[in-house]
């Protein structure tokens, strides 16, 4: 039995540590309704749980008035654009380009955030 219990404990602490598992867990959207609000939902193959994560960061700077709708749906936007152009690509260099365009995506997306969410602030 106790057996059973750490086997459960465990698995439900990867699945906490393991990001936004289920893309929108937690009460946040899902990453097809933050897609919606901008226009169509794309699919993003491999790439789609960092492209959710930059999305996701992006969208809470906007719920608390960091980012202008308008805003928000050009950042996401531009992610749709790049990603047909360069991370669709079999070319390993247009592949790469899209991979530094997204960690650089993140990281501005990520900073939004830290802006506007006190738990992602050193100190």
């Amino acid at each position: 039995m106790r057996t059973m219990i750490a086997a459960g404990a465990l698995a439900l602490l990867a699945g906490c540590a393991g990001g936004p598992a289920g893309f929108g867990s937690w009460g946040g959207p899902s990453f097809a309704q933050l897609q919606r609000g901008c226009g169509d939902v794309r699919d993003y193959g491999d790439d789609a749980r960092s492209v959710y994560s930059a999305v996701f960061d992006a969208w809470v700077a906007k719920r608390h008035g960091k980012l202008t709708d308008a805003r928000f749906c050009a950042f996401e936007n531009e992610l749709a654009q790049r990603h047909a152009a360069l991370g669709t690509n079999a070319d390993a260099a247009a592949r790469g380009r899209w991979v530094s365009y997204l960690n650089d995506a993140r990281a501005q997306a990520l900073s939004w955030r830290a802006a506007v969410d006190p738990s992602l602030r050193g100190g």
